[in-house]
């Protein structure tokens, strides 16, 4: 180029011309830098100094939370065991009839040579072996005892499941395929560790003792398939056998060493196990007493102002607490402050008059005179009773109305039925001998064996018959029915003829959708709801009353406990050996609610028949147990949850009752209890709500056919059979079960038809649906008296075994 001179480089046509970046509206990080030019706000900095730490910083934070995590493992470690804490406590459960309990307890006691064993009033056996540094106590609930068992694992820290090989063992193993069952673990042992479970299970240990009826060959045959039984229903990591008194040490030492098993709902209560129990009658009320009872206080403060509630008994007050000084002696701790001292009110004061008001119309008000006089005619000729001549309003009021008679004679001639029907077989029979014995003179005596020999098969039918109940056959069957009615076709009601629709679902109501219609849930309540206590937030009162600090007497402590007005029944009618415990209840959880509970069906069940709604059940919602008629729901997320007729197998659903409040989390176990008394664990769950506000709404479905059908609109029958119920229900919306949407626009004559639209075209196979809805509400049936149902198996031969096995 000429000058020296060189050209610049110019870009061409396919330079790539990249966009610059945009920040959006916001500015930029490095914008932001350059405009502070240094300076940073305040709470930057305390923000920056509180989050933002160095690497050595850091390494010290974690050091000091894993310090921190150790240091309360071991402070819950040391907190039993030790001679200055509560000892380890563990039930001995055995899992079968062929368990040997005396071997097992034999084995136990003679573990260790320094080893210092008592036993207490209430048969528990303690044991302090100075090798470990650490006590343990063991209790024996009654074996096949479904209450006992769970009321014992109510308190404990470990439980220990017994098992022992039958007799005839080894042909068990050898025919492992066929027979699983003869290994120990049986059907009574199954039905306990499954309701042990469903509770709330704490740190299980299995044992299997008196393996020497198992030949050698065949007994790690025998422990895998045990292990394998057993691990369908919990998993197990080891089984422990017992062959010897070194065995029984070690096992000792695995209950003090190994890791605790967190029960929420036992460890937010006190718990407190009766070792020695005495009652002393009150003077001026022999009814009534104060019961003493001596043991340590476990898991939370026992506090003398607060309620105790002893299961199976009831809920009392405490009248003072002793602290024990030396063995034997006690010193005054606290006495309760009547001011203080948490109330046994459980029902709130009923008002009549708080109930819903409305201002009367002015034709009510001009009327009022003649619709009073009405109301007092109506009563008083309610009230009229036919009785004789100079007769005394005292005998007045024993002589029964004559519709009640009728009634009841009404009901014996349902009950007598079947009754009527056996006569009349037996008279046949007696028609059929007596023409026998007119038609036959040859052969009398052939004739007379023949008869006696349909005489003795007529008694034998006789005998079965009268086993048979044949009224609650006829129920069974009725409910099996309707079951499987409802499964078939859901909520549909027939429609009645006798009746006008409008007065047999005059409770009823449409609504737009059943998701978002708005529903009122303080409208139309019952009078029961006046009785129950409601909270305005009851997940913040939880929060509250968990994060209280408790006082009292603190956990460890052996303590003396007076509870004040037992009734004197109880104490008389406790069995020996039976587990007595205590549970401090949390405030407010005596007064009486509206509970929900969600509950699903157990899979392994005996009963696996559909309950209905309402029928009478027994629930152990945590550390209560009591009777109640529930009705079921939907277990949605909704603000109004659908009936269930019906709670069937393999569902999940919401029962909902007047209890006692309980604070969750708290398991709960549905048992239904048969004729013979015998009760069978149906359903498990938990505590879902205390809230009285939960709508369950119950719906009827009307159905009806096309009679005409043209495009869209058609003529439908079936479902009302007058003109008047098509004017009344008019303003509801109609459904099919294809999916098509409609209303009534017209009623054409006078039998039922009417006329309708939908918004798209009608199949002449569709059905025709009207959904009504009214909102159910539970009876009051609360029934704290439960009684306890027979032992799994016979357990008398070994209690009186073990009994002696602990007095030797």
């Amino acid at each position: 180029m000429a000058g020296g001179e060189q050209a610049s480089h110019r870009p061409g046509l396919l330079k790539q011309q990249n966009k610059s970046h945009k920040t959006g509206r916001h500015r930029s990080k490095s914008e932001i830098d350059k405009n502070n030019k240094g300076r940073v706000h305040v709470k930057i900095i305390s923000k920056r100094k509180n989050q933002e730490l160095k690497r050595d910083e850091r390494r010290k934070k974690a050091n000091q939370l894993r310090s921190k995590k150790r240091e309360d493992i071991l402070a819950k470690k040391r907190a039993i065991g030790g001679n200055d804490s509560a000892p380890f406590l563990s039930a001995i459960i055995p899992l079968g009839e062929s368990a040997n309990l005396q071997k097992f307890l034999k084995q136990m006691k003679e573990c260790d040579a320094d080893a210092k064993v008592e036993i207490t009033g209430c048969n528990i056996m303690n044991i302090n072996i100075p090798r470990f540094r650490q006590n343990f106590s063991l209790i024996i609930p009654q074996p096949g005892d479904l209450y006992a068992a769970l009321d014992a694992c109510k308190v404990v820290d470990s439980v220990i499941f017994l098992v022992s090989p039958p007799s005839d063992s080894d042909s068990s193993v050898s025919h492992s395929t066929n027979n699983e069952s003869g290994l120990g673990f049986d059907s009574s042992g199954e039905e306990l560790l499954s309701a042990i479970m469903a509770q709330g299970l704490p740190s299980p240990i299995f044992v299997v003792n008196d393996i020497e009826a198992i030949s050698v060959k065949k007994r790690n045959d025998y422990k895998k398939l045990l292990l394998k039984q057993l691990d369908q229903m919990v998993p197990v990591e080891k089984l422990q056998v017992i062959e010897n008194e070194s065995d029984a040490l070690r096992l000792f030492h695995q209950i003090g060493s190994q890791k605790q098993r967190q029960v929420y709902q036992r460890n937010m209560r006190c718990h407190f196990l009766c070792e020695e129990v005495n009652f002393k009658q009150n003077l001026d009320d022999p009814t009534v007493g104060t019961l003493i009872v001596d043991g340590y206080v476990r898991y939370q403060p026992l506090n003398v102002n607060g309620l105790v509630h002893i299961p199976g008994w009831g809920d009392f007050q405490m009248e003072r607490i002793e602290v024990q000084r030396n063995p034997g002696e006690f010193i005054f701790l606290e006495e309760a402050n009547p001011s203080l001292q948490e109330t046994l009110k459980s029902e709130n004061d009923l008002d009549p008059m708080n109930g819903e008001q409305t201002w009367p119309y002015q034709e009510e008000m001009d009327g009022q005179t003649l619709e009073d006089g009405k109301i007092e005619d109506d009563e008083e000729t309610d009230n009229k009773k036919r009785i004789p001549k100079g007769t005394s309003e005292y005998q007045a009021a024993w002589i029964k109305d004559e519709d009640h008679d009728a009634n009841k004679e009404e009901d014996e001639k349902e009950e007598d039925d079947s009754d009527d029907w056996e006569d009349d077989c037996e008279d046949d029979c007696e028609d059929m001998i007596e023409d026998d014995d007119e038609s036959g003179t040859s052969s009398e005596e052939d004739e007379e064996d023949e008869m006696e020999s349909v005489e003795m098969e007529g008694g034998d039918t006789q005998v079965y018959d009268k086993k048979v109940n044949f009224a609650d056959e006829e129920n069974d069957l009725k409910r099996i029915k309707e079951a499987r009615e409802d499964e078939l076709f859901p909520d549909e009601v027939d429609t009645p003829r006798d009746t006008l629709a409008k007065v047999r679902f005059q409770k009823y109501r449409g609504l737009k959708s059943f998701r978002t219609s708005p529903w009122d849930p303080k409208e139309n309540l019952p009078m029961d709801y006046s009785r129950t206590f409601q909270f305005q937030n009851f997940q913040r009162t939880r929060k509250r009353i968990l994060k209280e600090e408790r006082t009292g007497a603190k956990p460890g402590w052996y303590v003396r406990v007076h509870v004040k007005n037992v009734p004197s029944h109880l104490p008389a009618g406790l069995q020996p050996g039976y587990p007595l415990a205590l549970v401090g209840m949390l405030p407010h959880e005596q007064k009486m609610s509206v509970i929900n509970l969600v509950l699903k069906r157990f899979k392994n069940a005996r009963d696996q028949q559909a309950i209905p709604s309402k029928e009478r059940l027994i629930f152990h919602c945590g550390y209560r147990r009591y009777a109640a008629s529930p009705i079921f729901s939907q277990h949605t997320a909704a603000n109004k949850h659908k009936y269930e007729r019906f709670f069937r197998p393999e569902s999940v659903v919401v029962a909902t009752l007047y209890a006692p409040i309980m604070f969750p989390p708290a398991s709960v176990l549905v048992f239904r209890e048969k004729k013979d008394g015998n009760q069978i664990m149906i359903a498990t769950g938990s505590v879902l709500s205390v809230n009285p506000d939960r709508i369950t709404v119950k719906r009827a479905v009307l159905s009806g056919a096309p009679f005409k059908v043209h495009r869209k609109s058609a003529v439908l029958r079936f479902m009302f059979f007058n003109r008047e119920d098509i004017e009344w229900f008019k303003p509801v919306e109609l459904r099919t079960k294809y999916g098509r949407r409609g209303h009534i626009r017209e009623p054409l004559g006078t039998h039922g038809h009417m006329k309708c639209v939908f918004d798209g075209q009608i199949k002449s196979q569709d059905t025709i649906m009207m959904n009504l809805y009214k909102r159910v509400f539970p009876k009051w049936t609360y029934d704290p008296n439960v009684a306890f149902p027979p032992p799994l198996y016979n357990h008398e031969a070994e209690m009186e075994d073990a009994a002696n096995q602990l007095m030797s």
